[in-house]
């Protein structure tokens, strides 16, 4: 069964390759958002096995984190598996201590445990 990942605040060449890897390696369908209001309109619209987010959100740079805030302190929202894309491990840790699940970043996408990782969810 195809899964649906929300990818969110990357830019189009980003969200190209991820979208190239996460559909070369996973049965799934990924979708695009830019911000807070659009991510959580297509959450609730859809039932999305993950999202991914960017560390800077592309529509105005602003922090990614705080989508991940949101999302986790939204009662109907906060079950679904978040990750933030960043090759910055501080980051990674900031972002685990809201919630998220540990992601990866965007150097990581030929890693064998960036693809365990993912196996997790998207299975």
């Amino acid at each position: 069964m195809t899964k649906k990942v929300l990818d969110v605040g990357n830019c189009g060449p980003d969200f190209g390759a991820i979208s190239r890897f996460l559909t070369t390696n996973f049965d799934c369908q990924v979708d695009q958002a830019h911000g807070l209001e659009d991510t959580q309109a297509k959450l609730r619209a859809g039932d999305y096995a993950l999202v991914l987010i960017n560390r800077k959100l592309d529509q105005d740079y602003s922090d990614g984190i705080e989508i991940l805030k949101q999302l986790k302190s939204d009662d109907d929202l906060k079950s679904v598996p978040v990750m933030l894309i960043t090759n910055l491990p501080e980051h990674q840790e900031a972002a685990t201590a809201a919630g998220a699940e540990r992601g990866f970043g965007k150097l990581e996408f030929e890693k064998a445990e960036t693809v365990e990782r993912l196996t997790t969810i998207l299975g």
